[in-house]
């Protein structure tokens, strides 16, 4: 007579131990991947940060270097004017500030009030402005193009204008746009590195000092001149990743801030010489 086999299994306690382990393991998985999934994202804002950064600093030192160049010797400058005359106010006022134009007193660069976003104001010879606009010149002619910088709805923009327009010394014949540049720009502080006075003699064209735009006007009233100009911003990145607490940015003078909404924020410093400017101001050496 055959032996009756007993059949085995698992134990409530057995299958009880494995399913606690298994959760144990499913919940640490799934927290690798919840961790992981972060992880990537906060690169991705990083990432999308840093090329925002990358990109503006770029481009606003490529258009800020041509500052205060006039050459009357370039022989496809516009001479409708008398170009003498603009070539002295062009190079004297590199950085116009408000008052300087006759057809447009409100317009310059100014200092933001309470630490809003400050508006920036440069003048040059050149092609085309900030926007890509001829303002009716032709193809290959140069005339005094102003370009401004200014931040709206947490928008880095930038107009362009005719500067003999603004001067009063020709009718405008385009329109004056706003061109967007970079998006989540929080705050656009800027600041003028100026030489020392003309009773100092000092013809270095070295900065001696950055200021802000609003004490800018003594100082060049007493015969210093902007040579160089800094840029700070703080951009906020493109993405859901969640900082807390958010951390403060100090730019330049401006009080330390802490924006309010619990994204990640860079901040972006650079320094641009102005080299029409600088050698504006060693030719009086000469």
């Amino acid at each position: 007579m055959r032996e009756k086999r007993k059949q085995s299994g698992f134990t409530l306690i057995e299958l009880m131990i494995a399913l606690v382990l298994g959760l144990i393991l499913s919940s640490s998985i799934i927290q690798i991947m919840i961790s992981n999934n972060m992880t990537e994202r906060l690169n991705r804002a990083i990432a999308s940060a840093q090329e925002n950064g990358r990109f503006i600093i770029a481009r606003m030192r490529n258009e800020l270097l041509m500052t205060g160049r006039y050459d009357t010797l370039q022989p496809t400058l516009n001479a409708d004017v008398d170009t003498i005359v603009e070539s002295a106010f062009v190079k004297n006022n590199p950085v116009p500030l408000v008052g300087d134009f006759t057809n447009a007193a409100t317009k310059g660069s100014i200092e933001g009030a309470d630490g809003a976003s400050d508006i920036l104001m440069v003048g040059f010879q050149g092609l085309q402005d900030c926007h890509g606009n001829k303002h009716s010149y032709l193809t290959d002619e140069e005339f005094y193009v102003v370009n401004e910088y200014f931040v709206e709805d947490s928008t880095l923009k930038c107009r362009g204008y005719d500067g003999r327009v603004l001067r009063g010394l020709k009718a405008s014949a385009s329109t004056n746009d706003s061109y967007a540049i970079l998006d989540d720009v929080y705050s656009f502080q800027v600041q003028y590195g100026v030489t020392d006075t003309l009773t100092s003699q000092d013809n270095s064209a070295r900065p001696v000092k950055f200021i802000d735009a609003d004490t800018l006007g003594a100082e060049k009233a007493a015969g210093s001149q902007v040579v160089a100009i800094r840029l700070a911003i703080l951009l906020k990145a493109d993405s859901e990743v969640l900082i807390d607490p958010v951390p403060l940015f100090k730019l330049f003078s401006e009080d330390s801030i802490q924006p309010s909404e619990q994204r990640l924020y860079k901040q972006f410093e650079t320094t641009i010489t102005l080299r029409n400017s600088k050698n504006f101001i060693r030719s009086r050496n000469i």
